[in-house]
């Protein structure tokens, strides 16, 4: 989707189709359900506590799962995944691997490299999921490329 950014310019969101972003955040409500359901058994108040903490974490990362992509904005990258996301400046950007993942300089000097879990591809995709991950890709590239 493209729209416009309020103070950024322009901005891309590539992200999975919604097959592939259920099924990330299913990743995280699995077994936050499993929790769940062992929280509302748990004998002592600890036990309860420790679950409750787990089952927020659980849809933490749910949401995530979901969220899980790549915005491109005028200035700068950001990649969301699973755990964390990160701010990349545009002009720091070096290129886009075939994992895919973003190659890019910090400010220090140091060669970093950044995944993008979201268009990992993996054995038994279908052919639509994979087209629109290689194709998300390539659209990265092609940004990077622009910088």
């Amino acid at each position: 989707m493209t729209g416009d950014g309020s103070r950024r310019g322009p901005v891309t969101e590539l992200v999975p189709l919604r097959v592939n972003r259920v099924a990330h955040a299913v990743l995280g409500l699995a077994p936050g359900a499993g929790l769940l359901a062992y929280g509302v058994e748990a004998a002592t108040v600890p036990e309860r506590a420790v679950a409750a903490v787990a089952v927020l974490v659980c849809g933490g990362l749910a949401v995530r799962g979901y969220r899980a992509g790549v915005r491109c904005e005028a200035g700068r990258l950001v990649v969301r995944g699973f755990l964390w996301s990160r701010a990349i400046p545009r002009t720091a950007v070096t290129g886009v691997t075939g994992f895919p993942a973003v190659r890019w300089t910090s400010p220090g000097g140091r060669r970093r490299w950044t995944p993008v879990a979201a268009f990992t591809t993996v054995s038994g995709e279908t052919r639509g999921v994979r087209s629109r991950k290689r194709d998300n890709t390539a659209r990265l590239r092609r940004w990077a490329a622009r910088g």
